[in-house]
């Protein structure tokens, strides 16, 4: 007798042709019934033998589309109780609760792009081509269930040829809810001219030097030639961006390997469906220096939307690609009449939600994400424990939101520094767009413990808050995106963030949970002379370590005279201790380090000492470490880096080559790491150790400490998909309530 079963298959299973897949294998495996979407999950109704339904429920995670990500399949067993004929693709239903979720934007496909370049086929050259397998969809959903009627393509009524693909279940683009061709769908537009003209004329400007916006899938982007030093120079004048490296979009793989020393990794990586930046160290090329400036590691992605193939192809160069924004404002989503550029090539389907590209850079055998956007947000994430509707508000910089229903939760794409007015309108958009779609109306907010966070201000907004320490949040956040069971150690390497003793914390070893934390070990003390002042100019925090740094050794008042004019005013500041914030944070340890070894003196922007002084180390590999030394002080093992200061100026003295000496830092803080968490170990007996904070962006650091841990006997973690930086604050902070809220 055959039996009917009830499937529910949760997860990203909308937008990334789940049921024609569904569709497909049911057929191929003699099942009848049917599939449908219902509130952000698919129900499938499936008759025929036991055997059969096992083998097709195996299919279901084994052979689902590439996009799709399962993460729950339901069965509900019966009998039959009505012979079906075949099996068939039912209308979707509109749901509410946590199980909605989003689909993340698709890169275009390998099919797609075969019809795209072949003049036989009706959508040859049409830059909006998609199917089930690619295109936008977080960028244009209004609303779920994910249907045409709720997305911004509702205004672009399907012609008969569209239409007869959409409703055919054989077809690739069955239920494509942005299906369109040239005669239905939108079109492009560059000053007066539309269409192909509009497509060459942009070609053109481009070819000839120019510097023209277009708009991609979640906010428009400046583009110019990336082998030609004046544009490059325009371009950077134009975001007011003097040092930061600029990403490159290339037009296969072949030419990415031109440009940069991809791994296996790095490509595997290019080749993903979010089609994200990958970070990968620059080969010396054809590339404009204004491109990198210098720095060691360029960021490479191949074309995302048919747009783009269809401008690579053209130009067959690397371009630069890099969001359209006022300085230090958000990505431009309609408006780019104060951007002095040679031209707009835009486009008439509008754009729901904004989102940047997303950035990763591999470590090995594992990868981390850096910004997590377009691609890779707004996918659903799992929480340890079941959270009450909240909404954690991220930290100030790199600021991302969670919210969080049930064991659900959904981080929003990568915002920005909310100390700009627009970025936080931008964050503000975002954050109500998510709730509406969602239906979730949070009952608490979550935010870090720093009162002068426009973020937690934000969540005053709300009668009931939850505060979560900042490098807390970040260690449940690699703990959570693991599913680890506590407790763990976690190792906090970052900036800045406020402690809970009131100073700020940024080299961090707790023992934690989910719901608090112990401070086990920390980086020694140094005043910060300025506060923010020291941030940017690493010179006044190798001061702050010399002259006045937590140390057994004594000060050191020789050193640094470069790039500090008012040496003697900061050293009367420090020891004074007049306006000079204390911090036992690895990235000012960092800072300090370049500072010594004459790499950074002022930061261009944010990390460009680090990443200058993991550029001089990179051609040093296994060199052994500084002297250090580890302390037992009111409780907590401490970290002397004072020690490894000294030791680092004796090797410059002594002629050491600056790039060893900065490789044998690297080797230092790596071995410190272990040797912090091997006393955690004996004390707690925990070797579950997650690593997080801007710092592990750092390849040569985060490798090295990974694999010194592993062969120490430990259980290294680090964020993969969640951002190891402040990116990933939010959803630390929604892991910490959750687990804090269900405990109550």
């Amino acid at each position: 007798m055959d039996a009917a079963w009830r499937i529910e298959v949760h997860g990203t299973v909308q937008g990334v042709g789940f049921r024609p897949f569904v569709h497909r294998l049911a057929t191929a495996m003699g099942i009848r019934g049917h599939v449908r979407n219902a509130g952000g999950h698919v129900v499938i109704s499936a008759s025929g033998s036991p055997a059969r339904l096992e083998a097709f429920v195996s299919g279901l995670k084994t052979s689902r589309p590439e996009a799709a990500r399962v993460r729950d399949v339901v069965v509900t067993q019966g009998a039959s109780d009505r012979e079906a004929a075949g099996f068939e693709i039912m209308e979707s239903e509109a749901g509410s609760g946590t199980s909605r979720e989003i689909p993340p934007d698709l890169a275009t496909c390998a099919d797609c792009r075969r019809e795209l370049f072949d003049p036989t086929n009706r959508r040859y050259r049409y830059p909006f081509i998609n199917c089930t397998a690619c295109g936008p969809r977080a960028t244009i959903i209004e609303s779920l269930p994910y249907d045409r009627a709720r997305t911004s393509m509702r205004g672009f009524e399907m012609c008969p040829a569209c239409a007869a693909e959409y409703h055919d279940p054989a077809n690739r683009r069955f239920h494509t809810e942005p299906i369109a061709c040239a005669s239905c769908g939108p079109g492009l537009r560059f000053l007066t001219m539309t269409g192909e003209a509009a497509l060459r004329a942009a070609v053109d400007v481009v070819a000839g030097g120019g510097v023209i916006a277009i708009k991609g899938l979640g906010g428009f982007q400046l583009v110019c030639d990336a082998i030609n030093d004046e544009p490059v120079g325009r371009l950077r004048q134009l975001k007011a961006r003097d040092a930061k490296p600029l990403a490159i979009m290339v037009r296969d793989m072949v030419t990415a390997d031109a440009l940069a020393g991809l791994t296996k990794a790095d490509r595997l990586l290019l080749a993903a469906p979010s089609a994200p930046i990958v970070l990968a160290p620059r080969r010396h090329s054809v590339l404009s220096p204004g491109v990198c400036q210098g720095m060691p590691d360029v960021g490479v992605f191949l074309p995302c939307t048919p747009l783009h193939h269809l401008l690579l192809d053209a130009l067959r160069r690397p371009l630069v690609v890099t969001s359209a924004n006022h300085p230090d404002s958000p990505m431009l989503l309609d408006n780019v009449s104060g951007l002095d550029v040679d031209g707009v090539l835009t486009h008439d389907r509008p754009i729901v939600a904004r989102y940047d590209d997303s950035v990763v850079r591999s470590l090995g055998s594992r990868s981390i994400t850096i910004r997590r956007a377009r691609g890779l947000a707004p996918a659903m994430l799992r929480l340890p424990a079941a959270a009450p509707p909240l909404v954690a508000m991220g930290a100030q910089i790199k600021s991302t939101f969670t919210l969080a229903e049930g064991h659900h939760a959904v981080m929003g794409p990568h915002i920005g520094d909310l100390s700009d007015a627009q970025t936080l309108e931008a964050y503000d958009a975002a954050l109500d767009h998510l709730r509406g779609i969602h239906d979730i109306e949070p009952a608490h907010a979550v935010h870090d413990l720093h009162p002068g966070y426009l973020s937690t201000r934000l969540a005053r907004r709300w009668p009931s808050r939850v505060a979560v320490q900042h490098h807390h949040a970040h260690v449940a956040a690699v703990a959570a995106e693991h599913g680890l069971e506590p407790p763990f150690l976690g190792v906090a390497y970052d900036g800045l963030g406020l402690g809970d003793d009131g100073t700020f914390w940024g080299g961090e070893l707790l023992l934690a949970t989910y719901t608090g934390y112990r401070r086990l070990g920390r980086f020694s003390h140094a005043p910060m002379p300025g506060g923010v002042a020291a941030v940017r100019r690493p010179a006044r925090m190798a001061l702050g370590y010399l002259l006045g740094g937590e140390t057994t050794g004594g000060p050191i008042s020789e050193g640094l005279t470069a790039g500090l004019s008012d040496r003697e005013i900061i050293g009367r500041m420090i020891a004074k201790r007049v306006n000079c914030p204390i911090a036992s944070s690895a990235g000012r340890l960092f800072d300090t380090a370049a500072a010594l070894l004459g790499l950074c003196d002022v930061n261009g922007f944010e990390g460009e000492a680090a990443m200058r002084l993991e550029q001089a180390a990179a051609a040093y590999p296994a060199t052994e470490p500084l002297a250090w030394r580890l302390e037992r002080r009111d409780g907590l093992w401490v970290y002397d880096g004072v020690v490894t200061l000294r030791h680092l100026l004796e090797a410059k003295r002594d002629g050491e080559p600056v790039g060893r000496i900065a490789a044998a830092f690297h080797a230092t803080v790596a071995a410190v790491t272990v040797l912090l968490c091997e006393r955690a170990a004996a004390e707690h007996d925990v070797t579950q150790v997650c690593l997080s904070g801007g710092v592990f962006q750092n390849r040569l650091l985060a490798t090295d400490a990974l694999a010194r841990l592993s062969e120490a006997g430990f259980e290294p973690y680090i964020g993969e998909r969640i951002p190891v930086n402040d990116g990933g604050i939010s959803y630390g902070q929604a892991a910490v309530a959750a687990a804090r809220l269900s405990s109550v």
